[in-house]
């Protein structure tokens, strides 16, 4: 299947699927491919490094606002001309933009994969960003922020990121907030697109039903007729860029500043639009350059929540009834990933659920897990990473995603990779990780609360 990067230092099984390949094109652009000749369609999903990290402090929200004026067109596609070539071949497109990258997709019929992808090509590298269409789009994003705004969920994630990652850019919302949203200008976007819109700062991911000799020339030829449409120099936003790398440390340098009692931030949000409380748990986790542990944290949660039986879930909500619903997950980021337990609970039990939740974090600090429960998790993990790489738009998706964070040596055999580091977790390595991640004295907390009528 997918792919690896030689970072992950396993010896990966061979597989029957055809290899993936990775490409550094003339144009800059980096190409991931992967065949999957038994389907009809192609997806494509094109990855690039702007992310919301690279805001500046005086535009937070820039990323995904540019995010939703790429659609807008270019001075030789109208606005929603892309959507309705997409949509008239019965595929489908979706955009979305986080912390360290945004990213555009389609999925079409094979046979128009030379047509569709030149549009989007030179939507990316030559964006109108006209005033009149940013002021019409600026309503569509305050709309978007006043929604998340309202969801008391939503307001409990974002403090609880701000509590974890402190004075780092992962502590800010994505979408931005509602002075820096109406203060962005369309000149100001236009010299950030300039900025980080370019070919070297994009992963083109493939997969589906076109060839490795095909995939490289259609990529090519997409980059090409997008060049040739105009230059993309121009000047380039240094002041953004370095007015948001300023306040950028890392998460790495924060924590080392920082005694784990000092980190025990609580906050609790009281809301009339909940009938039931809220926990949120958060833990600094591993990033990009620790992908095994990265890998284990996941099955640390898996652990944790997966299925009846697994130890919170029994617990807490078939043994005791404190909880409606217990998860727990491991968010993977460039420089350091957060590890989440969010519990939805009646009554005033907050601090007893707590209480169980640290004790089962103590418990797996102070006791190797039992071979067959660890054996149970390990299975259910692998399962569900094969199950979630069926489709072409998630093989596509995958591969453009590890490929941007890093994984540059890629081979064909990421997902027997991938299951190989889990069935090499022993219990000793699980020990020794929930003690350096999952501290129970260093953690941060949301609470959500209803309010009392």
């Amino acid at each position: 299947m997918p792919i690896i990067c030689d970072r992950l230092k396993v010896n990966a099984l061979s597989t029957t699927a055809s290899p993936s390949t990775f490409l550094r094109l003339g144009n800059g652009v980096t190409l991931v491919h992967q065949e999957m000749p038994s389907v009809a369609v192609v997806s494509v999903d094109i990855w690039v490094k702007a992310g919301a990290v690279n805001d500046s402090d005086q535009a937070v929200g820039m990323a995904h606002f540019l995010e939703h004026m790429i659609f807008k067109g270019t001075e030789a596609i109208a606005a929603g001309e892309f959507d309705l070539l997409i949509e008239s071949d019965g595929g489908t497109s979706n955009a979305a933009t986080s912390h360290d990258y945004v990213h555009y997709s389609f999925t079409v019929n094979a046979s128009r994969l030379a047509v569709t992808l030149p549009y989007l090509c030179q939507m990316l590298l030559h964006a109108k960003i006209d005033d009149a269409e940013l002021e019409q789009e600026r309503l569509v994003v305050l709309e978007e922020l006043s929604q998340g705004v309202d969801d008391p969920d939503w307001k409990a994630h974002q403090h609880l990121m701000q509590s974890v990652y402190g004075e780092h850019s992962y502590s800010r919302p994505v979408i931005g907030t509602e002075e820096m949203i109406n203060e962005i200008t369309a000149e100001q976007m236009r010299e950030y697109h300039r900025s980080h819109y370019r070919p070297e700062q994009m992963t083109v991911a493939i997969a589906g039903a076109v060839n490795r000799e095909d995939a490289i020339k259609i990529v090519d030829a997409a980059f090409a007729s997008a060049n040739s449409y105009g230059s993309i120099g121009g000047k380039i936003g240094q002041g953004l860029a370095s007015a948001a790398n300023s306040q950028n440390i890392t998460v790495a340098e924060r924590l080392n500043l920082a005694q784990p009692s000092q980190r025990n931030y609580r906050h609790t949000i009281v809301s009339s639009q909940v009938q039931h409380s809220r926990l949120n748990l958060a833990w600094i986790g591993a990033d990009i350059q620790q992908i095994e542990e990265a890998i284990w944290l996941e099955l640390v949660a898996n652990i944790l929540t997966e299925g009846r039986s697994s130890r919170l879930i029994r617990e807490l909500r078939e043994e005791l009834g404190w909880v409606l619903d217990i998860d727990s997950s491991f968010a993977l980021r460039q420089e350091a990933g957060v590890f989440t337990i969010s519990a939805y609970l009646e009554g005033d039990r907050l601090e007893l659920v707590e209480s169980k939740i640290i004790s089962q974090i103590q418990d797996l600090i102070d006791q190797p897990i039992a071979i067959s429960e660890l054996n149970k998790a390990k299975r259910s993990l692998c399962n569900q990473f094969t199950f979630s790489l069926e489709a072409p738009s998630q093989v596509a998706s995958f591969l453009g995603y590890y490929s941007l964070m890093g994984c540059e040596n890629l081979c064909s055999n990421w997902s027997t990779a991938y299951c190989e580091i889990i069935r090499q977790a022993q219990p000793m390595d699980l020990q020794a990780l929930v003690k350096k991640y999952l501290a129970p004295d260093a953690y941060v907390v949301t609470n959500v609360i209803p309010a009392i009528s």
